[in-house]
């Protein structure tokens, strides 16, 4: 997650059950957020436990998926409303519909034809092709449906955060514009994507729904597999202990301040064609785009103090809505001037096509703290540090950030852009906190996040020939007989002294688990 952020604290292996405030203390942001963090996997597990891997509930089971023809001449697939469990995630594919405005000036009121303020009928789903989060591009060949049977329709779950420089109305404008904004926001990003049939492995011409499950499943454990793991210490020179000071020159961590160091994949690939940056601030420095013109960018504010604004040399990734919804890792870019009081920058080069121009995706500029410059590699050989403004991954040394923190990439991994590691540096240790073994040696970790998760929705053979891979579920909920239906007594004397008992022992018995016991109660959920 892109916030200002002191640290994560949440474990789950430590298996807390809440956060138990204190009184007199002072209160952190990474309290509160191991609080939601603790409730929210409780609930996605009691959900995933009891629906299973996905499933949707019986009479609103969303991504029904069909086949039609669209617009540009191309494939479209037909979304259909309702809600979907992935992994005890909730997805949504309900369409919201545009609300009815106040008549025009002159208008009879009634809403006719005539009104230029009535929008025009909406669609009552969402496609393939204006999918909320999906961003799919009819001129990107790469965006477009297979046109050889059969393929998959999936659907792709994960979250990311939300800011007020993507979402202005998050921020309280009664604050005032000097003032941060307040909180940021994980919100749930679903995409539906074809996956051709042939990368699933299965033969014949028609298997069954169960052996496309079962093969999906085999793909969805590999690709949602980190394949990539990472570690981070403070250096410390020998000679350190000979000076007191915790943020002397040769102190293990010698930044000024706590921070958090965030270190996210660029571009995958193997470590031959992988990139990564990183931040001491978690990424979280950003800057909303007013309007962009040719290489000058104007911007809403240019920080709020030295440490927090931009200057000539940074490094910015160009962002908007559509970029991170498709995990896009275009070429980051550096700021060669800048207006103070115009509020302007200009960039070494024009933005990627089709990033920053929309204003409704709501632009923003990224600071990363990577710099020019070479540094000594672990062969010894001097190495040209970036590639498209990102550091290049080096496997199996340690490699330099900033202030003595080094980080270090295992061998052998394979990585995938967003994947993202966390650093608190602490002052007052001058050091990281960063697991280690019982020797102190740094333990390497899979990435943070991002967790992706899958399910299969459908198998399309062409035209009208689909095959619902979706799972539905029945609501556990049953009905309660009424006091008239329960069987008799045994006969005088057979009840208790407790009325209590002989009310409890005049109850259906519904405890029972066996398949005739089940059935019954089947049976009334249905009738």
């Amino acid at each position: 997650m892109h916030a200002d952020l002191s640290r994560i604290t949440y474990r789950p292996e430590r298996h807390y059950s809440a956060v138990v405030a204190q009184q007199g203390r002072v209160q952190l942001d990474a309290d509160a957020n191991e609080q939601t963090a603790i409730q929210l996997f409780q609930a996605r597990t009691l959900a995933a436990d009891l629906i299973g891997q996905h499933g949707g509930p019986q009479d609103a089971t969303g991504f029904r998926i069909e086949l039609r023809g669209g617009s540009h001449e191309l494939d479209d697939l037909l979304i259909g409303g309702g809600r979907y469990y992935v992994d005890g995630i909730q997805c949504d594919a309900t369409r919201p519909q545009p609300g009815v405005p106040v008549p025009a000036e002159g208008a009879d009121g009634q809403g006719g034809a005539d009104d230029p303020g009535v929008p025009a009928g909406a669609p009552a789903t969402w496609t393939y092709w204006d999918q909320p989060d999906g961003f799919r591009d009819p001129e990107r060949p790469g965006d477009r449906l297979p046109t050889t049977f059969p393929y998959l329709a999936c659907l792709k779950v994960w979250e990311r955060s939300v800011t007020a420089a993507e979402d202005p109305a998050l921020r309280e404008v009664a604050l005032g514009a000097a003032l941060p904004d307040t909180a940021a926001r994980a919100k749930v990003v679903w995409q539906v994507l074809p996956l051709p049939g042939a990368e699933l492995g299965l033969g014949g011409d028609n298997p069954s729904a169960d052996d496309i499950r079962a093969a999906f499943t085999r793909w969805a454990q590999r690709a949602a597999a980190p394949a990539s793991r990472l570690a981070a210490r403070s250096e410390r020179p020998g000679h350190a202990d000979d000076d007191p000071c915790l943020v002397a020159p040769d102190a293990r961590y010698r930044g000024p301040e706590n921070q958090l160091y965030r270190v996210e994949v660029h571009e995958g690939g193997t470590a031959q064609e992988a990139t990564f940056k990183w931040s001491r601030e978690n990424g979280s420095v950003t800057f909303p785009v007013d309007e962009l013109d040719g290489t000058w960018v104007d911007l809403a504010t240019l920080g709020s103090d030295d440490k927090l604004d931009l200057n000539v040399g940074d490094w910015v990734e160009f962002v908007d809505t559509a970029y991170t919804s498709r995990g896009a890792a275009e070429p980051l870019l550096r700021v060669a001037e800048v207006d103070l009081p115009g509020r302007r920058v200009r960039l070494s080069d024009e933005p990627a096509p089709g990033v920053g121009r929309r204003p409704e995706l709501h632009p923003f500029l990224r600071r990363w703290d990577q710099q020019e410059g070479g540094w000594q590699g672990r062969r010894g050989a001097r190495t040209d540090r970036l590639r498209h403004g990102a550091v290049r991954v080096e496997e199996g040394g340690w490699l330099p950030l900033e202030d003595g923190i080094e980080v270090y990439f295992g061998t052998g991994g394979t990585y995938r852009t967003g994947d993202f590691w966390l650093i608190p540096a602490r002052t007052a240790t001058g050091d990281v906190e960063w697991p280690t073994d019982a020797a102190r040696r740094p333990l390497l970790q899979a990435p943070a996040g991002i967790a992706v998760h899958y399910a299969p929705l459908a198998w399309v053979r062409g035209d009208r020939q689909i095959t619902d891979l979706r799972l539905a579920f029945r609501p556990l909920s049953a009905g309660i007989p009424a006091t008239s239906d329960a069987p008799p007594a045994a006969g005088p004397g057979a009840g208790t002294a407790d009325p209590a008992t002989d009310a409890a022992a005049t109850r259906p018995n519904r405890s029972q688990t066996t398949a005739a016991a089940e059935a019954a109660v089947d049976e009334e959920g249905t009738g």
